[in-house]
């Protein structure tokens, strides 16, 4: 049975409001309901009032950066099953391992190749509902 994304949502957390509108229109042309919120504090009212599927997240934000806003994630029961994909400029590997030992899905780094954060949110929301077989990366309709 082909993965159905088409009623998935997925909020893009993400300071710079126009890389996270494109991100939401790329996901959208991929089927998914995607929201945006530009900045920590909103990004966790939003994670808690849509409950999303997914959620890409900005590693350095003012005021409360993403791993800050991974930790709340994973403390709240409601939320804490949701993936998590960092989306950041910073391309240490000392970041990315930090963030996937906590817990993040992928670490991604910008600037990012749009099919593979939306074929990445795939494999996530897959994973997550219990998808054994990999998420086919080729049935995306999103270019």
């Amino acid at each position: 049975m082909p993965f159905d994304d088409a009623h998935h949502r997925v909020l893009v957390i993400d300071d710079e409001r126009g890389l996270s509108q494109a991100l939401a229109i790329r996901l959208r042309a991929a089927g998914f309901l995607a929201t945006t919120a530009d900045n920590g504090l909103s990004g966790l009212a939003a994670a808690h009032e849509q409950r999303p599927d997914a959620i890409v997240l900005d590693m350095r934000m003012p005021d409360m950066d993403g791993s800050e806003v991974h930790a709340r994630l994973r403390q709240n029961p409601h939320l804490s099953s949701i993936p998590v994909i960092f989306l950041s400029a910073n391309v240490q590997d000392s970041a990315r391992h930090s963030a996937l030992a906590e817990g993040a899905f992928a670490y991604l780094t910008k600037p990012y190749d749009p099919r593979e954060v939306v074929a990445t949110v795939l494999e996530a929301i897959a994973r997550r509902n219990g998808s054994h077989a990999a998420a086919d990366r080729s049935q995306l309709h999103a270019s």
